[in-house]
C-alpha cells in the first residue's frame, strides 16, 4: 500500500537594513543553502548540486534517516531548490520511496519571500502494517510540516544572521 503526504510553508520576512543587497547575497549559492539547511549535513556535489542528510527522526519507534540530492539554481534573483533523488534509511525493506521538494526564495522590496512544498510517497513498511493508513499519513504530514518549520526557522534566524555577516565582510 502506497502512503502519500505533503506539507507547505510560506515565508514573508522583512529585512530591516541592506535589503537592496539580498539579490547579490542569494547568488552566494553554497553559503545561502548552508545557512538555510544544516551546513554540517550538506555535501556539495558539483555546481548547483548538494547531498543533504535530513535530521534523523523517530516514527513509531523507528529511526528514519532520509538522504536527498538537491538541485539549486538562481534565476532572476530567485533561488530555487528541488529534489533530484532520495533514499530512506531506517524503515527496513521499503519498495518505493519518493521525496518531492520544490522551494524558492526571492529577494523583494520588503526582504525575503518564499514558499516550499515537501512531499513523500512511500510503500507501507512491513514493520508498520498493523498501523492504519490514516494514522501513518497524518503522522507523515506532521513530520514533514515539522521539517519545513525547522527550515523556516533557520531562514528567519541563521540565514538573516549570515546575510548581515556577509554584508559586513563585503563592506556594504
Amino acid at each position: 500500500m502506497l502512503l502519500s503526504f505533503d506539507a507547505k510553508q510560506k515565508l514573508k520576512l522583512s529585512i530591516p537594513r541592506n535589503r537592496e543587497y539580498l539579490p547579490k547575497y542569494l547568488l552566494e549559492e553554497e553559503r545561502v543553502v548552508g545557512a538555510m539547511l544544516d551546513s554540517k549535513k550538506l555535501v556539495p556535489e558539483g555546481e548547483g548540486k548538494y547531498k543533504y542528510t535530513v535530521t534523523s527522526f523517530k516514527v513509531f519507534q523507528l529511526d528514519i534517516n532520509p538522504v536527498v540530492s538537491i538541485a539549486v539554481e538562481n534565476n532572476n534573483g530567485i533561488l530555487r531548490m528541488s529534489a533530484l533523488e532520495s533514499k530512506l534509511d531506517g524503515l527496513g525493506m521499503v519498495d518505493d520511496f519518493n521525496l518531492i521538494l520544490n522551494a524558492n526564495l526571492e529577494a523583494t522590496h520588503i526582504g525575503l519571500e518564499g514558499e516550499a512544498l515537501l512531499g513523500v510517497s512511500v510503500s507501507q513498511p512491513p514493520l508498520l502494517k498493523v498501523v492504519p493508513k490514516k494514522i501513518l499519513e497524518s503522522t507523515g504530514h506532521s513530520v514533514l510540516n515539522g521539517i519545513l518549520l525547522g527550515i523556516k526557522s533557520r531562514v528567519q534566524q541563521q540565514l538573516v544572521k549570515d546575510f548581515f555577516n556577509w554584508c559586513e565582510i563585503n563592506n556594504v
